[in-house]
């Protein structure tokens, strides 16, 4: 907004803002009624056919070009014209409208990092149409390079603000320079801690990284939606921690399997008698004992010190995704079976012996396959 815009043009760039183009269009048509030469008017009526849903590049383009009619040197509208264009599909048209506006303000830090961002990609499609649908790989260095420096101007002239930073990190990531993409980002949030798509970057990236338990991966992504709630690749980074959390819970039942074999005395060694069944009742009870503790250690405390969202995100997961209820059901399986070999008083191995193969065998067959799954 500036101080000779119209209150009429300022209540309407609010309502835009809000996401009411259409009460921001017909505030705007009465002002323009009462005084067609108004610039601003025309602009913000562009505005509005471009932001939200239902956008509409020819009407937004019709009153662009109302607007520069009145004054072809006004660089808030050439802007805004370039980005009618684009909505219009006349994008490769852009970038001499941006080099216009860059010219008369050479200043203006918002023509220079929309141009920085749109300028690889033009040149991209420059180079296909040119060569047979192939990119030439010089000519897109090329323009990274134009257009990383073309940012870096935009980030000189707006230090503090963060779409500059934005369009440089996308440019640092497509030159595969990963060192100078996570600068920007930590400079992206630096001068906003809650943004989106920084934050789920920075996150993933220590979630992801070697050695890094999925406890600590999960309250990593919980710290991190808690700052930004709607983040879906946080919330599905979150949700494959989770995931891997239920995984741990069969390691714990088929370890108690493995426990029943041994208490049971289920497979004969060279050179060892074994035990005779059935059972004393004692023994039978006893054997529950190192059970408890694995199951104790392994999944109640541990469960005890996970963050509240992540608990909660537990049981929403097992809600929601079919392979967390069949990690969860495995689990459950391959204990039972542990439970029946140790504790009913066989007279012979036969029997448990299937038991516990039944327990093992479906669940080892199956954590390969399920691996990276989280539905």
């Amino acid at each position: 907004m500036t101080a000779a815009q119209h209150p009429a043009v300022e209540r309407a760039d609010l309502l835009i803002d809000l996401g009411r183009n259409g009460e921001a269009r017909e505030l705007l048509a009465e002002r323009l009624a009462e005084d067609p030469e108004d610039i601003r008017a025309w602009v913000k009526l562009a505005r509005s056919h471009l932001v939200g849903d239902e956008q509409d590049g020819a009407a937004a383009l019709e009153a662009t070009q109302r607007a520069l009619t009145l004054d072809s040197s006004d660089v808030g509208a050439i802007v805004v014209h370039a980005h009618a264009l684009r909505a219009a599909g006349r994008f490769l048209e852009t970038e001499d409208v941006l080099r216009e506006a860059i010219r008369l303000d050479p200043g203006n830090w918002r023509a220079l990092a929309l141009l920085a961002n749109w300028l690889w990609r033009i040149r991209a499609i420059r180079s296909g149409r040119a060569n047979g649908g192939q990119i030439r790989r010089e000519d897109q260095a090329a323009a990274l390079r134009e257009a990383a420096d073309l940012a870096q101007e935009a980030i000189r002239l707006a230090p503090e603000e963060v779409y500059p930073y934005e369009v440089a990190r996308v440019i640092a990531d497509m030159m595969g320079d990963r060192a100078a993409a996570d600068r920007l980002d930590e400079a992206i949030l630096r001068l906003d801690p809650q943004h989106p798509e920084a934050l789920a970057r920075r996150t993933g990236k220590a979630a992801s990284a070697p050695g890094v338990p999925a406890a600590q991966a999960a309250t990593l992504y919980a710290d991190a939606l808690a700052a930004a709630p709607d983040s879906e690749p946080m919330r599905k980074g979150l949700d494959e921690a989770s995931y891997r959390l239920l995984r741990g819970l069969r390691w714990l039942a088929l370890l108690c399997l493995a426990l029943a074999g041994v208490g049971v005395d289920l497979f004969a060694t060279d050179g060892e008698t074994q035990r005779e069944l059935p059972l004393p009742l004692g023994q039978r009870l006893w054997d529950l004992v190192p059970m408890a503790v694995v199951w104790t250690l392994g999944a109640l405390l541990r469960y005890r010190r996970l963050r509240a969202g992540v608990r909660v995100n537990l049981r929403s997961l097992v809600r929601r995704r079919v392979w967390a209820r069949i990690v969860l059901g495995q689990a459950a399986w391959a204990m039972l079976c542990a439970l029946l070999v140790v504790e009913v008083p066989w007279t012979e191995r036969t029997v448990p012996q299937v038991l516990f193969w039944a327990g093992l065998l479906p669940t080892l067959a199956t954590m390969w396959f399920d691996r990276r799954r989280t539905g």
